[in-house]
């Protein structure tokens, strides 16, 4: 579930068997208040431009659609008695693209095909910052994807570079206390080639964040680092010096970091 704001009105999209619905109720209440969400939301389902519209995306989406029940709110459709309901259009046809939710988030949600359309109901400008703001939602989920994808890539190089380590930088006689430290020092190698501070630097200059400077890390930056600490195990294992190492490594992700901001111009590595 996500909020987005329309022209002063929060907006809910809910995620329902893995498509995203958009809450008519909280778009009506924009035209006319919470209290007469629902009768708006009625109004429109009744149209004969509505029906003629909800039954085609019906039967281009959904295989269970009962085409006869469509036939027959279609041809009341326009006539002054003629009333229906979302719950009734959902029952009657076996609709998909509309639901209706009860409890702390109850409403009627539509397919955001359907919500678009709904937005011209409540005006042409709603209905074009709908979709502004629904895109911009969607592309801010596509780059957290994005980002967690290139977060989890960092762990696994950095299980490689942590054998490395084991492998190279630590004596089978200290203790499991002394292996740690030497571990922390390399991981404050790649911290230090990269961000240019180490995890103790950054922990004292944000004492307010949670945790570490590698999780506030772009996904530029976690691209760098994947690449920094496989290139680092190889390193260890050829037996570079440390310094050295670190040295190579700056450079390394200086050059990187170039190549990757020209490509997407995100956020630049300070030297």
């Amino acid at each position: 579930m996500a909020k987005i704001s329309v022209m002063n009105t929060d907006i809910t999209v809910l995620n329902y068997n893995s498509h995203d619905y958009i809450s008519l109720t909280d778009m009506a209440s924009a035209k006319e208040g919470d209290s007469r969400a629902a009768d708006i939301i009625k109004n429109w389902i009744r149209n004969r431009y509505t029906i003629e519209f909800l039954g085609t995306w019906e039967m281009i989406h959904n295989p269970g659609f009962k085409v006869v029940e469509f036939d027959h709110f279609r041809k009341q459709a326009g006539l002054p008695s003629f009333v229906l309901s979302a719950s009734e259009w959902i029952e009657s046809t076996n609709a998909i693209g509309i639901v209706v939710r009860k409890g702390r988030y109850g409403g009627t949600y539509a397919y955001k095909d359907i919500a678009f359309e709904f937005g011209t109901a409540i005006s042409v400008p709603f209905k074009l910052y709908l979709i502004e703001e629904f895109q911009r939602l969607k592309e801010q989920e596509q780059a957290q994807i994005g980002w967690n994808a290139k977060r989890e890539l960092s762990k696994i190089n950095y299980r490689i570079h942590t054998d490395a380590i084991k492998q190279n930088l630590i004596p089978q006689e200290i203790t499991p206390a002394q292996a740690s430290r030497i571990y922390a020092n390399e991981a404050d190698v790649l911290n230090m080639a990269l961000f240019g501070m180490t995890a103790l630097e950054w922990r004292d200059k944000h004492p307010d964040l949670k945790g570490n400077i590698r999780d506030y890390a772009s996904i530029n930056e976690l691209i760098c680092l994947s690449n920094m600490e496989s290139l680092n195990a190889v390193f260890i294992q050829d037996g570079i010096p440390q310094r050295e190492r670190l040295i190579r490594l700056n450079r390394i992700a200086i050059q990187q970091m170039q190549v990757l901001e020209d490509l997407t111009g995100g956020r630049k590595l300070l030297k």
